[in-house]
């Protein structure tokens, strides 16, 4: 027996060492994010200032907290979008702005997105910025590609010059960010399913598309 007892403390030891590992993870790993009934009202009350696309009566709706400098946000958009075609009436996508701090041009690169809206082509210019993160987030100096940009949208480039810099597109970033805060958001791209986050392992093409699957089976449109 005595032979063997360095081999069983070490084993218990390890156990032991094992177990308090879990419980550290699971104590440090964040909750699970919702958006709750009275967040969602109040929301709900400021629908005009959201960027919706798709039916107000979807079943399903996919909500974004993203960062147009993020390279997962960017492989996600275009998915995204091919299941905004896929499930048509079934779903809704309503995107808010949480630029990260450690992104040189994103908090730019959403003003850029606000002042496009302001004219009526938000949703243009947030898919153009995506198809184009590689191009511009390289850039010293992103303004002239922006400005080129909202050339090719056929905006009013002098108007959008000024709206970029306006302090009402910059109160509408701001806002979006205080709420991604609110709900305990870190990093981006946080996708909620019907107010439930999709757990972040979930944030590929793939899996996403299952989730909306899910969602909508779950949801039927009446």
């Amino acid at each position: 027996m005595k032979r063997y007892l360095p081999f069983i403390i070490v084993a218990v030891v390890g156990l032991a060492t094992l177990g308090s590992g879990i419980a550290l993870y699971r104590a440090k790993r964040p909750p699970a994010l919702t958006i709750s009934s009275d967040q969602a009202a109040a929301r709900g009350k400021t629908a005009e200032s959201l960027h919706i696309r798709g039916p107000a009566n979807a079943p399903v709706t996919l909500e974004e907290y993203g960062d147009f400098q993020c390279p997962p946000c960017g492989l996600l958009a275009g998915p995204i979008k091919q299941l905004e075609k896929d499930y048509d009436r079934h779903l809704r996508v309503i995107f808010h702005h949480f630029p990260l701090i450690n992104h040189q041009h994103a908090r730019e690169a959403a003003c850029a997105a606000e002042a496009a809206g302001l004219q009526g082509h938000f949703w243009d210019m947030h898919d153009l910025l995506y198809r184009e993160q590689t191009v511009w987030s390289k850039a010293a100096d992103v303004r002239p590609l922006f400005n080129a940009y909202a050339g090719i949208l056929g905006l009013n480039v002098e108007r959008f010059k000024k709206d970029i810099d306006s302090e009402n597109v910059k109160a509408r970033v701001t806002a979006d960010q205080k709420q991604g805060s609110a709900l305990g958001i870190q990093n981006t791209p946080t996708i909620f399913l019907n107010n439930h986050a999709v757990d972040p392992t979930a944030l590929n093409p793939a899996n996403l598309r299952a989730a909306v699957d899910a969602a909508v089976k779950a949801k039927p449109s009446s």
